[in-house]
């Protein structure tokens, strides 16, 4: 399964100049999409159990809050369907541009939804059909935005512009961590009153200046020879499961630590930190944002190492060091004052963070372009229902164990063994494939 089938185009400065185009509009597009998801996390864990689920318990009402938060992921197989047929049959620029629309009108939405003491009942379930949406959405962004940069990038970068739109995820959480940290200053009457809105209320905004960014680039080389080649798939999931289910799988459980490790180490442990711990809201917020900027350059530099040894080595690398650090990272929370807890947090990060930074490269080298929309979405989505549930699940551990420092280690260890195996299963995969086509055709030069 060779990465493209269809023709080079040729170089030249034009390919050059949208190639680099085309990655900075991937990556603006992602940390926006990124916002919205992620906007939905953080305010489940410090404000949404209050505003949507104030009749039950505080401990269970942070539980319906994660699982809300949840509910986005079982949506996303759905919208990598969707978008991925669109993706492989009409384009990776029109399916991109639906999925962002889709996902600012989502969001957007959530801000002006009535609370559980106007509506009732239907406060709640209004707001799990719209995280259902932004999962949808979310279902076919990742996998065509990792497309087409990689799909304008020569051959020799493509592990680089695949990291380029991970970089979103980190900016993604900064505007999200830096809004909430204004929004603590406000008293608790207030957040509740209306200022939660806010957050949400962005993506309107958000949604035009990435919307702009995408129509104005171009389609990929890639996608333009396939359908020059005749090679469009009239079923594109038809054939992934039909003859690529085994790579999905593999790109699956490839993809688990550095999706999961996001919503453990951020979303559950910002809850951990202040319900358990005592910790103030804005040194929970504070480590997340500083780790996300620290991001802003562990990414790219990551990106640069998977050029030289390759994005499954790569994600390995993460994996196995994530293992390693699993347990001791969380015993250090659990007896951690503020600036210890937020250095750990810092520290703790770059681990699966090598992970994440391959992984865009790792699931491109395993599926062809005629179908690689549908394929990756698909294998991203998988992961991304199993990180979706990680609060929830780690709350029913934490409820288990009385709150057991170890806890959260558990889990964080499992999806590093299992990400291990992807990536030992994918490396595997792709040496094959290099072994079995003896001339690869495909990227365009950039």
């Amino acid at each position: 399964m060779s990465t493209s089938l269809a023709p080079a185009a040729p170089a030249g400065p034009h390919s050059s100049k949208m190639a680099r185009k085309v990655a900075g509009a991937s990556f603006i597009g992602t940390a926006l999409e990124s916002y919205d998801f992620y906007v939905f996390g953080t305010a489940a864990a410090l404000i949404l159990n209050r505003i949507f689920f104030p009749e039950v318990d505080a401990a269970t009402g942070v539980l319906l809050s994660f699982l809300s938060l949840g509910m986005g992921f079982i949506a996303r197989p759905v919208g990598a369907i969707l978008f991925g047929h669109i993706g492989d049959r009409v384009g990776r620029k029109t399916s991109l541009i639906w999925t962002i629309i889709l996902m600012g009108v989502a969001t957007g939405a959530v801000g002006l939804l009535p609370d559980y003491n106007t509506i009732g009942i239907w406060a709640p379930l209004l707001l799990v059909l719209l995280r259902l949406l932004q999962g949808l959405a979310v279902g076919g962004e990742w996998g065509g935005s990792i497309l087409i940069a990689t799909e304008h990038a020569a051959p020799r970068k493509r592990a680089l512009y695949a990291a380029i739109p991970q970089i979103g995820s980190p900016v993604g959480t900064i505007l999200v961590t830096g809004i909430f940290l204004l929004l603590t200053q406000v008293p608790d009457d207030a957040m509740e009153a209306g200022v939660w809105r806010i957050p949400f209320l962005l993506a309107f905004p958000f949604m035009g200046i990435a919307l702009y960014l995408r129509l104005a680039i171009d389609e990929t080389p890639v996608f333009k020879g396939v359908e020059k080649a005749h090679q469009v798939t009239r079923v594109p999931l038809l054939e992934v499961l039909r003859s690529q289910w085994a790579a999905v799988l593999v790109a699956a459980a490839a993809a688990l630590l550095g999706i999961g490790s996001y919503f453990l180490m951020t979303t559950y442990t910002q809850s951990y930190g202040t319900k358990i711990l005592g910790l103030s809201e804005s040194t929970v917020l504070n480590a997340a944002l500083v780790g996300s900027v620290l991001q802003l350059a562990t990414i790219p530099a990551f990106g640069f190492l998977a050029n030289r040894i390759g994005s499954a080595r790569m994600v390995l690398a993460g994996a196995v060091a994530t293992l390693v650090i699993s347990f001791p990272l969380y015993f250090i929370i659990s007896n951690a004052n503020t600036p210890v807890y937020i250095l750990t947090i810092l520290i703790g990060g770059i681990a699966p963070t090598a992970a994440w930074a391959a992984l865009g490269g790792l699931m491109a080298d395993l599926f062809p372009a005629r179908t690689g929309f549908t394929a990756l979405s698909l294998a991203y989505s998988i992961a991304g229902i199993l990180s979706g549930f990680t609060p929830s699940v780690t709350q029913v551990f934490s409820n288990a164990t009385g709150a057991a420092w170890w806890h959260p280690g558990v889990v964080l260890a499992l999806m590093s063994l299992i990400t291990i195996a992807g990536a030992l299963a994918a490396r595997h995969m792709t040496q094959h494939n290099t072994a079995a086509a003896p001339q690869k055709t495909g990227s365009a030069p950039a």
